[in-house]
């Protein structure tokens, strides 16, 4: 079958062309405008927003992180940025400066404050996942901040914003940036504030490239050698700014590859029938390999050490650790009873909320219990009464006491009723209310 060059690029053209889709430049820009400022409303959103997502890393509690990128205002003066050295508008992009230095700042001051007050100071996994950046965080920003540009600068928005707001996660980052700062941990700081500034840097990239993509007009004429120049300020920035990333990724991904080199080496020369491998691991330059179970002989670790090379690990020796060498039984036997005190610790607590709950429940019951008969009790005694409801209040205990329509319950009643529940009930410290 013979294939219509002209054909094909019709149909790609009438799939893929974003032009006739384009929503009209100046609302685009009159849109991004209006969430650049930081000011009254703005400016407490994000506040709030902060100290929710600080609130989310504090817990560990990923819904609530994803709840305070959802109301976040963040994006609108990164996008301004983007928007603005698309179009050559230099106003709007001193505008979007400013206003982002400014949101970055109580942003960061916010947080610092929170952590800096809370009694929880320990980092959980939510805050350690943002203090680490790599290659694909600026892949998440880059894609993420091109399906911002594209929902804002087409007619068909659907709901991306919200997405790009939880994927490329501007919020968290500068949250954990104000946990370093307010426990004096600086790795944490920077490491957070550079994934920070890759999301800034990648978003705005992408709306430059999609306002290029879209062909909008540019608002002055600039000198060629000025243009020239402010595109290699752009691609100097853009490529240190994927520096560090990428030597972080190399490395992560070199102790990748270097995990699944040991593991297929320990399970393809070691293994054997018999004996449990337990954990294997690389210390300087020796590969340590914990086993349990039948012996592995000399003859066998000292073949296996001839094949290291065959499995990528040259120059590492090979060090195992097997049952009767007491520095490893005792390894295993102290990570073994700190496992063992953990789940017996968590049991005892979860033990002791039952015990707590079952206590609280038998008390409500036995209250219900003690109302209705009350109530029965009541009746000839009190004939304008209808019902007493009995209840554990911090002070003591209270009663609660229903009238029949329009009857009267006169303070001599009262004290009566008083020392009918205290002799009752066997408590002195019973407050009556009438309803």
């Amino acid at each position: 079958m013979r294939i219509n060059l002209n054909d094909l690029r019709t149909a790609l053209n009438r799939h893929f062309n974003l032009l006739n889709d384009k929503e009209d430049e100046r609302t685009v820009i009159e849109q991004v405008k209006g969430s650049i400022a930081f000011r009254g409303t703005n400016l407490w959103i994000l506040m709030f927003a902060i100290l929710i997502a600080s609130l989310g890393l504090n817990v560990n509690s990923t819904a609530v992180i994803i709840g305070a990128m959802l109301i976040s205002p963040l994006m609108g003066p990164i996008i301004g940025m983007g928007l603005s050295v698309g179009i050559s508008d230099f106003d709007l992009l001193k505008q979007s400066l400013k206003n982002y230095g400014i949101a970055t700042l109580i942003s960061v001051l916010t947080a610092t404050l929170y952590f800096f007050i809370s009694p929880l100071s320990e980092a959980r996994s939510e805050l350690l996942a943002r203090t680490f950046p790599t290659l694909y965080d600026v892949l998440i920003a880059f894609c993420g901040g091109a399906a911002g540009v594209l929902a804002l600068t087409t007619k068909s928005k659907g709901q991306v914003i919200p997405g790009v707001a939880i994927a490329t996660a501007l919020m968290p980052p500068l949250c954990t940036a104000g946990y370093g700062l307010a426990t004096a941990q600086w790795s944490y700081f920077f490491g957070a504030f550079y994934l920070f500034f890759i999301n800034t840097v990648f978003i705005a990239l992408s709306t430059f490239l999609g306002v290029k993509l879209l062909r909008f007009h540019s608002h002055s004429n600039l000198m060629p050698e000025l243009a020239k120049r402010g595109k290699r300020l752009v691609t100097a920035v853009v490529v240190a700014t994927m520096i560090p990333a990428a030597v972080l990724t190399v490395d992560i991904v070199k102790k990748d590859i270097l995990a699944r080199n040991m593991k297929a080496f320990v399970d393809h020369e070691l293994a054997q029938s018999g004996t449990q491998i337990i954990s294997f691991s690389t210390e300087y330059d020796t590969l340590r390999v914990v086993a349990v179970g039948r012996v592995i002989s000399e003859a066998e670790i000292q073949d296996a050490q001839a094949h290291l090379a065959n499995y990528k690990l040259r120059g590492l020796t090979l060090s195992v650790i097997q049952g009767a060498d007491a520095e490893g039984i005792e390894n295993l036997a102290a990570t073994f009873n700190s496992r063992v005190n953990a789940a017996n610790d968590e049991m005892l607590r979860l033990g002791m909320q039952v015990s707590t709950l079952e206590e609280e429940l038998s008390a409500y019951r036995s209250y219900e219990q003690l109302s209705m008969s009350l109530a029965q009790e009541a009746e000839p005694l009190f004939p304008q009464v209808t019902n007493i409801d009995i209840a554990r209040v911090k002070e003591g205990t209270a009663a609660i006491v229903t009238l029949r329509k329009g009857a009267r319950f006169t303070a001599a009643e009262q004290q009566k009723m008083h020392r009918w529940l205290t002799a009752r009930i066997g408590e002195e410290n019973i407050d009556i209310i009438v309803r």
